[in-house]
């Protein structure tokens, strides 16, 4: 491997650790729950679920899961 090549891998790991260098604006997954697989996307600041409980209360285990996950990588989100 020449030089340039691993100096992009190491650059692409030191980006990698800074995670605030990310900001998602959005994006979709299948996030596979306990009991069922669910869609969940993000949305420049909004969070959509199929999950019942998502329906009723604008947040889930699903969305907050994700948060956690993409800490300071996401806009911060408050429940509607």
């Amino acid at each position: 491997m020449d030089s340039s090549v691993i100096s992009k891998i190491e650059k692409a790991k030191r980006y990698a650790s800074e995670r605030d260098r990310f900001r998602f604006n959005q994006f979709s997954v299948q996030f596979h729950g306990s009991n069922n697989d669910h869609a969940v996307s993000f949305d420049n600041g909004t969070w959509k679920c199929d999950c019942e409980y998502f329906v009723v209360h604008g947040w889930c285990c699903h969305t907050k899961a994700l948060e956690i996950i993409l800490d300071k990588m996401i806009a911060e989100t408050i429940p509607a």
